[in-house]
């Protein structure tokens, strides 16, 4: 491992996955003084070789190391740390073996796929000293944060209900398709990896990979892992979370895409306080007994507008402060402390969402455990908490 961890040189760091939200978060360390971007890694030729561009553009050489298998990046010592943006089902084998190799690690979210997965992570976290920020980045953004404040410090009096809403799908499929050819160029079985063989088609790939349940789960895991975390952070949940879940959805009847396109669901706390998640905007609204705050994305509204101006006292909840995410991840990396979204609060907040997933698809409300992270009486739901691997890949014991 590079030395510039413990010295004043800039964090080298490697990119796993560089298209659409991989290119913004090589764009996002660009911005930073305390990094360089010296490798990248992909499985699409046509990727990996525009992300080298960019990189090599940006550092003004052409020293930007190119990969094809990720555990050959993890284990390149001139990388300090690697930032993972792949989809979902590779996070939890790439971040394991990052932290082995003795790098610290910036995850996407949803942190993992399955809740085994999460938890595998959180062990790796514990085994190995690593540091891993998960990529949710509205715990950097202060609306986000001073909404939750008010929430911890009783501005709305007894919490009653967080009401989140996530956008319906932005992609769709037709309802037949034929397999097509693999594009030159793309390693379609290493992107499956440990999925199921399936047959190639350009709308299960890249981007769309999001609304395939053998990759990720839908919106909910997309926008939910976002707005559920908020929910989590402002119920003072972040090391546990619900015990009971109920709530219906609508699933394609055919075509390639397989997740939710509408949803209702409710997510229910030890103290009674719930947690809705519908389709429909991009927003949490938390509902007490003296008013509601709404919060979204450079937005922050309340009814009565006076809640915003409630001060937080000295010795009231204030929570972590980060208004630069990936600043954060590197600062952390520096001093060894946890990041705003560590291991196990990422695998919190991913498990409401799946929680949330799998009670749709059972139909049926179900009983949770956050302390042992099994459900209550129902063998089947609990076959849902992981998945088998496709050979030869095999989540790494705890």
């Amino acid at each position: 491992m590079s030395t510039a961890t413990c010295s004043s040189a800039p964090i080298a760091l490697g990119f796993i996955g560089v298209a659409n939200m991989g290119t913004l978060n090589i764009k996002e360390f660009f911005k930073q003084s305390d990094a360089r971007v010296v490798a990248v890694c992909d499985v699409d030729e046509g990727h990996l070789a525009k992300a080298k561009a960019l990189v090599d553009e940006h550092n003004g050489d052409e020293a930007c190391l190119t990969f094809h298998d990720f555990r050959e990046l993890n284990a390149c010592p001139a990388v300090d740390a690697v930032v993972i943006t792949t989809p979902d089902h590779w996070h939890a084998l790439m971040a394991i073996d990052a932290m082995e190799q003795g790098k610290d690690v910036y995850c996407e979210k949803p942190l993992t796929l399955t809740i085994a997965e999460g938890r595998a992570i959180c062990d790796a976290v514990a085994r190995t000293g690593r540091i891993l920020q998960t990529g949710s980045q509205q715990r950097s953004m202060p609306e986000f944060r001073r909404a939750c404040e008010l929430v911890r410090n009783g501005a709305l009096g007894d919490l009653q209900v967080v009401e989140t809403e996530i956008p319906p799908n932005n992609k769709f499929c037709e309802p037949t398709w034929e397999p097509m050819p693999v594009p030159p160029g793309f390693d379609y079985d290493f992107w499956l990896g440990p999925a199921p063989a399936a047959a190639y088609h350009e709308q299960r790939c890249h981007y769309q990979f999001r609304f395939v349940r053998d990759y990720s789960g839908g919106q909910v895991t997309n926008f939910g892992a976002h707005h559920l975390d908020i929910a989590q952070w402002a119920l003072g949940m972040d090391d546990s979370g619900p015990v009971q879940v109920r709530g219906k959805g609508e699933f394609p009847a055919s075509g390639l895409f397989t997740t939710a396109t509408k949803v209702d669901f409710t997510l229910t706390y030890a103290n009674g306080v719930e947690v809705r998640c519908i389709t429909g905007d991009s927003k949490v609204t938390f509902v007490g007994t003296k008013g509601k705050i709404m919060v979204g994305r450079g937005k922050l509204e309340a009814e009565p507008a006076a809640l915003l101006d409630t001060e937080v006292p000295a010795d009231g909840v204030h929570l972590y402060e980060s208004n630069d995410h990936h600043g954060n991840f590197l600062a952390c990396i520096r001093n060894r402390q946890q990041p705003v979204c560590p291991a196990e609060v990422g695998h919190r907040s991913a498990t409401c969402c799946h929680l949330a997933n799998i009670a749709l698809l059972l139909g049926r409300e179900l009983r949770w455990d956050p302390a042992t992270e099994r459900f209550l009486g129902d063998d089947e739901a609990n076959a849902m908490l992981s998945r088998p691997y496709r050979a030869p890949w095999v989540l790494p014991p705890a």
